[in-house]
């Protein structure tokens, strides 16, 4: 596991993203059992409390669960991780919409924008199958 800090954002923060990414993307499954906090401070290079804060936070969120003296599993409510996925989603949609806002583009400009993508992407898919 390997993390780029950004000098901008609190360490825990980037964490907790990471950590999200990964069970929304289905790297760490509902039920799972996350590393310890020893473990991804060592392998993330970075202080003990601050894992042990995005852990706090991601349990207060209820995408994370802590079984005592067994350590730390990822949720396995489902709605939890749909819900996860979607607020994700939306968050990219913004990001994209502001920034084609930015360049001056249009609602209809960035709708034939993205689908053009998306047929070029169903293209690209088609010949590499």
């Amino acid at each position: 596991m390997k993390i780029e800090f950004s000098p901008n954002i609190p360490i825990y923060i980037q964490v907790m993203e990471y950590i999200k990414k990964e069970i929304v993307t289905g790297h760490l499954s509902p039920g799972s059992k996350i590393p310890s906090v020893r473990e991804l401070a060592s392998e993330l290079q970075v202080n003990p409390n601050t894992i042990q804060r995005t852990f706090q936070e991601l349990e207060r969120e209820g995408i994370v669960v802590t079984r005592r003296g067994m350590g730390r599993y990822v949720a396995t409510e489902g709605e939890k991780i749909m819900e996860l996925r979607k607020g994700m989603a939306k968050e990219l949609l913004h990001a994209f919409i502001n920034g084609m806002n930015n360049l001056g583009f249009s609602e209809e400009e960035m709708l034939s924008i993205l689908h053009s993508s998306l047929e070029e992407k169903k293209g690209k898919n088609r010949c590499e199958n």
